[in-house]
């Protein structure tokens, strides 16, 4: 797609521009995409130029936290040629609500393994790590067919396309736990051992893989350079806002007419993604909704016009994270809806700091009565004294994730949670069930 044509329509089709194509998936195709045609430009360059262009690009990390990725490249130090540098792609998509890596990887994973190469390249690593979740064994299957292709094409393996760098990528299979999609538990997962987050510093840049300089990128980050070195950064810019530039994949999820991904600029609306994604579901209004997953602050209806970058989100209170969109509609009980959200935290919890294992215990515990009718009001307080008691106080981000939707939605539907101790029970359906009957409410019932 030509940089006019990219200006003609709010939505901009980069990585998912044929996902549709027959067989996607295949080196022929991805070739017939324009695909390793930016590799070629890549290793004409130094590999700090790669890294000053990825900087000037402005791309911000697609996992969730928005850091900037040709500044995270740049943290490689370069003073100690005995120590190999590794890239670690993370692509252990476990955040409800989040489905953009996975559906990329299926569709077109040569996209991912050029961005690999590139990367690779540019922090000067000779080995990189695709960490994908073992349970989708289809995309793990489809990940190893395109690098074993690019592997005969001369892509991946030794003296890549004449050039004399070396690369050797393997996509490995986690066992399927949440917290290995924080960075450094996923490196303990990597080298064998139970996955839990360590103590930083030293950051992963200094001493991440096997105690040596290491880079770990979403997979949506790392399959956006290619497009960014074969289009340039002006391209680049003219989409998305000054602060977030460029393009992203959004998951539209929930009580949506038609949910997806929806790939457009970083500082686009809920309302206007709601207007392609065809509303809500006939009869009904939205009520809530998350911008990042599950572990980021709820929104209402009210803020259906923030622009969903990460400034955006940030400055109306919540955060852009993995731009998980769920939503939410008036047939749904927020008390049920966040109970299970804290029932998955206290699951996935490692154990390994005190605030969240036992802070997401006792959030669940509270909750459970809550939403039973069996609590007090007193229990509301003390849902937010133990949030406190997480929020930035446990070893990752875990604690946090799970503080944030209890936090929000006392703060917007305290009075919800008031009705279900008046009634004694759940004031939508006895049945407590997340997905209430389609038909709306009685007046009264509310």
């Amino acid at each position: 797609m030509t940089t006019d044509e990219q200006r003609a329509t709010p939505l901009t089709p980069v990585l998912s521009r044929y996902w549709d194509a027959p067989r996607s998936w295949t080196l022929e195709t991805y070739r017939a995409h324009a695909g390793y045609r930016a590799l070629p430009k890549a290793l004409r360059m130094q590999p700090d130029e790669v890294i000053a262009t990825v900087k000037d690009s402005g791309l911000r990390g697609r996992g969730g936290a928005g850091f900037p990725t040709g500044m995270k490249w740049g943290f490689i130090p370069q003073d100690d040629p005995a120590k190999p540098h590794y890239l670690v792609v993370n692509a252990d998509e476990s955040e409800p609500g989040t489905c953009k890596d996975i559906p990329l990887m299926l569709a077109t994973p040569h996209t991912l393994i050029e961005g690999i190469i590139i990367a690779a390249y540019a922090i000067r690593a000779a080995h990189a790590f695709v960490y994908l979740r073992g349970e989708v064994l289809p995309v793990l299957r489809r990940m190893q067919y395109a690098v074993d292709e690019a592997y005969a094409a001369g892509y991946l393996g030794h003296d890549i396309l004449g050039s004399g760098y070396d690369l050797d990528l393997i996509v490995h299979a986690g066992a399927g736990a949440y917290i290995c999609g924080e960075e450094t538990a996923l490196l303990d997962s990597l080298e064998g051992r139970r996955g839990q987050p360590r103590l930083r510093p030293p950051f992963p840049a200094v001493a991440g893989l096997y105690a040596c300089p290491t880079v770990v990128n979403n997979v949506e980050s790392i399959a956006s350079v290619p497009a960014i070195l074969r289009n340039g950064v002006d391209w680049f810019r003219t989409m998305g806002s000054e602060k977030s530039p460029g393009f992203t994949l959004y998951s539209l999820s929930g009580h949506v007419t038609t949910p997806g991904q929806y790939e457009a600029p970083l500082g686009i609306t809920l309302r206007e993604l709601l207007g392609y994604a065809g509303g809500m579901r006939a009869g009904h209004e939205l009520k809530f909704w998350t911008p990042g997953g599950s572990s980021t602050p709820l929104f209402t209806a009210e803020h259906l016009d923030v622009p969903l970058d990460y400034e955006g989100v940030g400055a109306a209170g919540s955060m852009l994270g993995t731009k998980a969109l769920q939503c939410f509609d008036d047939t749904t009980c927020v008390a049920r809806a966040v109970l299970r959200w804290t029932e998955f935290y206290a699951h996935e919890s490692c154990g390994k700091c005190t605030p969240c294992r036992e802070g997401t215990y006792w959030l669940v515990q509270l909750l459970q009565r809550l939403e039973a009718g069996r609590g007090t009001e007193a229990d509301l307080d003390k849902l937010l004294d133990i949030a406190d008691n997480i929020n930035g106080k446990s070893f990752c981000a875990l604690g946090d994730g799970a503080a944030s939707p209890i936090v929000s939605s006392l703060k917007y539907f305290r009075d919800e949670y008031v009705d279900h101790l008046r009634q004694g029970g759940c004031p939508f359906d006895p049945a407590r069930s997340t997905v209430w009957a389609p038909a709306r409410l009685p007046e009264g019932a509310r």
